[in-house]
């Protein structure tokens, strides 16, 4: 299985591999480049924008403080969620991510909202201000291990 997911678009499965159950939705969840979980297409988007900023593959679909998150980079302490409208679209819906973001603020991470327009039509935008964020996070890093 972990030979069909890293080959090309072309390969397939063949008897009783083929008929595993869940075999389709494996592949559609892991990012075929970097095998990243992924929930959704919003996040299958954003992966290549974070590769280009120079950041790590993320741990996704991450528990974290009590939270399944989208993307966590452990060494900057990084929570990355892709909001789309179809979650993060309602007064009660925003209300919960703001929590969230405390949660994850009081446990000395630092959470970073991207909007579906951002990541599908500013890629750019996104891509800059993670350059600039893991920046910020690494210096906070090296200085709080001097002395």
């Amino acid at each position: 299985m972990a030979a069909i997911l890293a080959s090309t678009s072309d390969a397939r499965l063949s008897h009783e591999s083929a008929s595993l159950p869940g075999v389709s939705r494996v592949r559609r969840v892991l990012d075929r480049r970097t095998f990243a979980l992924t929930h959704t297409e919003l996040e299958r988007l954003f992966l290549p924008i974070a590769r280009r900023a120079g950041l790590p593959t993320p741990l996704g679909q991450h528990r974290r403080n009590g939270y399944r998150v989208d993307f966590y980079w452990p060494t900057l302490r990084m929570v990355v969620e892709t909001d789309s409208l179809r979650y993060h679209r309602t007064p009660a819906q925003q209300h919960r991510d703001r929590v969230r973001d405390h949660t994850h603020q009081a446990a000395g991470d630092y959470p970073v909202r991207f909007t579906h327009a951002q990541v599908r039509y500013q890629p750019a935008y996104v891509e800059k201000t993670l350059v600039q964020i893991a920046h910020l996070l690494e210096e906070r890093s090296r200085s709080s291990l001097v002395p």
